[in-house]
């Protein structure tokens, strides 16, 4: 019964998808990000309800204030500082307990690969942490959720193909494994 329980995240994604775009970018990042106090308004609007939101619209504000200047850094500048380690530590316990979740045991390979395709899992999950923080600041938390869920959408069709198919042409097995590897780099630049 894996096929179903993995066919149970897609299920999740599709309804996320299907409402996605009924809500409104975040307030803070209409106001901090895009410059757009008018949207920023409306989308408090919109997901708290009719309301005064003036103290919470100038706390924003004084926060942009505070970042004007602040350089924003890259990957490595995140790395070297010392007050974000706990929240890397905690994203490198995510990461790990995904190596448990089985999705590589999905791709039925001889037990002598499965050292290696734990390995690319780590390497995709990395791939994919660095390749988001690099472009969620350009692209936005909406469009990459869209395109997030709608990569692992295909990649879970092509990937119930394969494993279909993995009986009748043994390479399959192995294009199950480079769209696990795409699962995950999916995952981890969406959700």
């Amino acid at each position: 019964m894996w096929n179903v329980l993995l066919s149970f995240s897609g299920l999740v994604a599709l309804i996320q998808l299907l409402f996605l775009p009924f809500f409104p970018e975040s307030p803070p990042y209409l106001l901090l990000q895009k410059g757009d106090k008018a949207g920023c308004l409306k989308a408090m609007k919109q997901l708290w309800g009719e309301g005064n939101y003036h103290t919470e619209f100038d706390d924003m504000m004084k926060e942009k204030a505070v970042t004007k200047g602040t350089k924003i850094m890259n990957v490595l500048e995140v790395l070297k500082e010392p007050s974000v380690y706990p929240q890397l530590c905690t994203m490198l316990l995510l990461l790990l307990s995904l190596q448990l979740c089985g999705l590589s045991a999905t791709a039925n390979l001889q037990e002598s690969i499965i050292p290696y395709v734990a390995l690319g899992v780590a390497v995709s999950e990395l791939i994919s942490i660095i390749f988001c923080s690099s472009i969620i600041d350009r692209f936005g938390r909406r469009i990459l959720l869209w395109g997030g869920y709608l990569l692992m959408a295909l990649i879970l069709v092509l990937l119930e193909t394969s494993l279909l198919l993995s009986d009748q042409f043994l390479w399959m097995r192995y294009c199950s494994v480079i769209l696990i590897f795409l699962f995950i780099i999916a995952y981890g630049i969406g959700p």
